[in-house]
């Protein structure tokens, strides 16, 4: 229901019923309008906050600030091609490498040595590599100590994982030497503390990866 309520909203802001900046009536009016409950407009209201049409203010009210809802995350993903993902793979990934290799912690770096071990050990089977893959790098951009990567990151995972095995499978081979002894080096650049090298790194592994498609 609050789903429904959300879109007779957006249908209603998308038309120009509320223009950019004026306030949404209150709670009590707009459950009225459309038949439901206060607590169903509440989050209605929350939802399209949440996808940046509508902000609501202490003690002011709700108040429209977009005409129409940006596009679901999910659903962008969803549609993303393999080298889509792999080119905002760099764009996270590449920045979180050099973040690392300046703020890592010795938890960060102990996380990372244990990540670069387990994917050692799981190279042959192709989803189990994948999951050990992804945790390495997961390390890498959690030792950033930036939350808003680190979110991005895990929000990317599932699409990312999907992704990554279509690939690998599009390869046939993977977990090679030359492919391991590359995260290897990685992490030897974060552990040193240098920060152009790790992101060089991490950019030239995942531009690898790109121009393996072609």
């Amino acid at each position: 229901m609050a789903d429904q309520t959300a879109d007779v909203l957006l249908g209603r802001i998308r038309g120009e019923e509320w223009a950019l900046g004026a306030r949404l009536p209150g709670e009590t009016t707009l459950a009225a309008q459309l038949g439901v409950g206060r607590s169903t407009v509440r989050e209605a209201i929350r939802q399209l906050a949440g996808r940046g049409v509508l902000s609501a203010r202490q003690g002011a009210g709700v108040f429209v600030t977009a005409l129409d809802a940006r596009e679901d995350w999910d659903a962008v993903l969803q549609r993303a091609d393999i080298v889509s993902v792999i080119e905002a793979r760099a764009a996270i990934e590449g920045d979180a490498a050099a973040l690392a290799a300046e703020r890592r912690s010795p938890d960060d770096l102990r996380a990372i040595r244990r990540a670069l071990r387990h994917r050692a050990e799981h190279r042959s089977d192709l989803e189990e590599h994948v999951d050990a893959d992804l945790a390495f790098h997961r390390a890498i951009v959690v030792a950033a100590a930036n939350p808003i990567l680190t979110e991005l990151f895990d929000g990317f995972t599932p699409r990312l994982r999907q992704t990554m095995i279509a690939m690998l499978r599009i390869r046939v081979s993977f977990g090679g030497d030359e492919d391991h002894e590359a995260h290897m080096r990685l992490a030897d650049a974060i552990r040193s503390g240098d920060a152009a090298a790790a992101s060089r790194l991490s950019r030239s592994h995942l531009a690898s990866l790109k121009d393996g498609l072609r």
